[in-house]
This record gives structure tokens, sequence and C-alpha cells, in this order.
């Protein structure tokens, strides 16, 4: 059988992506995780429907779990159809889940998940180990993106000849 092709880029097809996470924390380190389905989730997904708005990760007795992944249900199932909202096991390394629970338990860190893929046909969940920003910390961020991009467009305008 064929393997399927990637998208334009050479990336693997995003499902769902968090955009929110990246204002709101700071990403300290990322996983690639597993993610444990039921068929007409499967199904659900690969017509690209997900919400990723609310999740998180927990860690209860040497497990992770996955909590508040909203995927509707399959829209041809029936009576098989899964619960949208439910609780999904996340697959790790034994030693990735010990790390992750020390840091965790530390303090002010946070499992969340930053976007959801298909890999070789199999669900994969991309996890950020997260540590939430101040408000002073946003404002600095979007002081930084906006100074930067006045730089590229000053650039780009002395390479063309125009002035300012």
């Amino acid at each position: 059988m064929a393997k399927k092709k990637k998208n334009a880029k050479g990336h693997n097809p995003v499902v769902a992506t968090n955009r929110k996470v990246r204002h709101n924390y700071n990403i300290l380190e990322t996983y690639e995780c597993g993610v444990v389905l039921v068929g007409t989730e499967v199904k659900s997904l690969r017509e690209g429907k997900a919400t990723l708005g609310d999740a998180f990760a927990t860690i209860d007795e040497g497990e992770v779990w996955l909590r508040n992944l909203h995927i509707p249900e399959y829209s041809r199932g029936h009576w098989t159809n899964h619960s949208p909202v439910r609780v999904r096991k996340l697959l790790l390394h034994r030693r990735e889940i010990d790390s992750l629970m020390g840091k965790v338990r530390d303090g002010n860190k946070t499992l969340i998940p930053l976007s959801l893929y298909f890999k070789e046909g199999r669900l994969k969940c991309e996890l950020g180990l997260a540590q939430g920003k101040q408000a002073y910390d946003k404002r600095q961020d979007i002081k930084r993106r906006t100074e930067e991009r006045e730089i590229t467009r000053d650039l780009g305008r002395r390479i063309k000849g125009i002035k300012g």
C-alpha cells in the first residue's frame, strides 16, 4: 500500500492547532505522543473536525490523560458514535511520564496540547510543558513583534529604494 502524501511543505496534515496557547503560555518543552481513540473519533478527525481550545493534560496514577478535547460526533455514525468530550489516554514512554510528573509537581507548569496531526496513519498529539505568562509578559511580546515587523518593513523599503 502506498504511503499518503504529505502536504506541500512536506509536513504531516494537521487536524487542529491551539493558536492561543503560545500567547498565554511560555512553552518550555514539547513531546510527541499517541492518542487512544475509538473508530468514529478517527473518522471525524479525518474530516478535520476537532477543537483544542480548552484542552489540557493531566497525570493520574502514572498515566497521561487528555481532557476537554472536543471531537464532534461522526456525521454518518449511528448508535456506535462516541461521546464528543471524553477523557482520552495519551501514549508516552515511562521515563517521559516520570520526567513530566516531576516537572508538573514542582510548580506552576501545566501540560497543554499544541496540535493534533496524523503521522503514518496514526493520530499524534504535540504536547507542550507550559508555564503561564503574566500580563506584562504578553505586552512585551506584542511590543517585540511590532518592533520586528517595523524593522523588516523599513529594510524592505530601503532595498526597494522607497523613502518613508
